[in-house]
């Protein structure tokens, strides 16, 4: 309790618990979708060897590139978010750890779309 000067009364200053960020839970569940996709990739990418298998595979690969780098996008703002100061009144966020997961399953899952269209493209012209 903080005294007001100059009267009798006091401030007091209530315990904010911390809020799971929503950037973090977000990054992690487009990190996964991400790694979904270009395992979707990866399957059209063997499985047709034909013309139209690299184009899909193609299309396919700009969705898992798009979700990949949304997860590491809202991954490092997320920890950049949580790891901010914030004083006693104001929210402070948690889920570093969820930040951190999105963040790597967004690299995992952009990797391994841009890895099933090489293997498309090497499949289809060998």
């Amino acid at each position: 309790m903080d005294p007001v000067p100059g009267t009798p009364f006091g401030v007091v200053h209530l315990d904010v618990p911390p809020v799971t960020s929503g950037l973090a839970t977000a990054s992690l569940l487009v990190g996964i979708v991400s790694i979904l996709v270009s395992l979707l990739v990866l399957c059209v990418g063997l499985a047709a060897r034909s013309a139209g298998g690299v184009w899909a595979a193609g299309a396919i690969t700009v969705l898992g590139a798009i979700a990949g780098t949304a997860a590491i996008v809202t991954g490092l703002l997320g920890s950049r978010q949580i790891r901010r100061p914030a004083a006693p009144p104001e929210v402070r966020f948690a889920g570093r750890g969820l930040a951190r997961a999105g963040l790597i399953c967004g690299c995992v899952g952009l990797g391994l779309s841009l890895l099933g269209l090489a293997l498309a493209l090497v499949l289809q012209f060998t």
